[in-house]
């Protein structure tokens, strides 16, 4: 299959990037109800799965709405309003969607599969605004557990490849960035074909320009949004995503140890990936009181962030840190 959305000088001229905290919500959510996650993200997976069967997100509204494949409900993305808005507003967004839009969602939902029986679709249809509430409070639920305590590592590479991408078209201009986003992406003179694509992508659905949003979670293929009178979305894969979940470099270990201090020094190493007060505790030998007292000085200084996990919270290194456990040159 191969859609067409076709460009006039001032579609070009209203072409622009951003990155959305819901793209990653709908992107990765998918990616876990897959049978197998690509090898990337297994790392990242497996340690948000049990947290999120723990919560029963794994069965709850978002997997009404965001089936393993074929369409998933335009609602839950709405179109970013600047090119790096904060997941709160995102929400709000959602949480005020016309219940027109939900209706229609859902009757492009309902010819791909069969939920006529599903309970929360029903009110959903019946009854939007109340049900968005409940939608909006598990979206958060699911930040909160799968993508906030990495938050600071995914949008540092969305930041660098919307900045990489702004450069190349200052340097060789927009046709030739859209051209190079995906492999199922070409630019035809003044046209943006799509092939083997799900959705169709056309300007008849959808209002001027474009918005392009770099995914961790997309990968290997792009995904749209057509909803008129709003820009046409393509999310696709952003560059560098194949190492995002490797542990970072802490070669600067013993220079940062000599002003924060080895115990202090030694958590943040530790929290290559998000852990528990406890966890933690257990890791680096150091008494869970001892553990506390530290996270809550990090966190003051803007070198840890918090997390609530269930019954326990997350603590996670800030790009901040991350900068300062690299060695300098690097």
């Amino acid at each position: 299959m191969e859609s067409e959305l076709s460009f006039s000088t001032a579609d070009l001229a209203q072409t622009r990037f951003a990155i959305s905290p819901m793209w990653e919500v709908v992107t990765s959510f998918r990616l876990l109800r897959a049978e197998s996650e690509p090898p990337l993200h297994r790392r990242w997976a497996a340690q948000v799965r049990p947290r999120l069967a723990e919560a029963g997100l794994d069965r709850g509204w978002l997997a009404e709405l965001i089936p393993a494949g074929g369409y998933l409900a335009d609602f839950l993305n709405p179109t970013p309003p600047t090119p790096f808005p904060e997941f709160a507003a995102e929400l709000e967004a959602i949480r005020q969607t016309p219940p027109e839009r939900v209706r229609t969602d859902l009757d492009k939902l309902g010819a791909e599969r069969d939920f006529g029986r599903s309970m929360r679709l029903g009110l959903l249809r019946e009854a939007p605004e109340p049900a968005l509430e409940k939608v909006a409070a598990e979206i958060e639920t699911y930040w909160e557990l799968a993508l906030a305590p990495y938050w600071a590592r995914i949008r540092q590479l969305l930041e660098a490849d919307v900045f990489r991408r702004a450069r190349q078209v200052a340097e060789l201009g927009v046709a030739q960035v859209l051209n190079e986003l995906h492999d199922s992406v070409r630019w035809d003179e003044s046209s943006l074909r799509l092939v083997r694509r799900h959705c169709a992508l056309t300007r008849a659905d959808s209002g001027a320009g474009m918005l392009l949003v770099p995914s961790v979670f997309a990968w290997p293929r792009v995904l749209t949004r057509s909803v008129a009178p709003d820009p046409p979305q393509l999310a696709y894969p952003a560059r560098g995503i194949g190492t995002i979940w490797e542990p970072r470099s802490t070669a600067a270990a013993d220079a940062v140890a000599a002003v924060l201090g080895r115990s202090r020094t030694l958590l943040l190493t530790e929290l290559d990936t998000p852990a528990s007060t406890t966890a933690l505790a257990r890791r680096s030998g150091l008494s869970a009181a001892g553990v506390s007292q530290h996270l809550t000085a990090l966190r003051d200084a803007g070198l840890v962030t918090a997390h609530r996990a269930g019954r326990s919270v997350l603590y996670a290194r800030t790009s901040v840190a991350d900068a300062l456990l690299t060695p300098a040159g690097t």
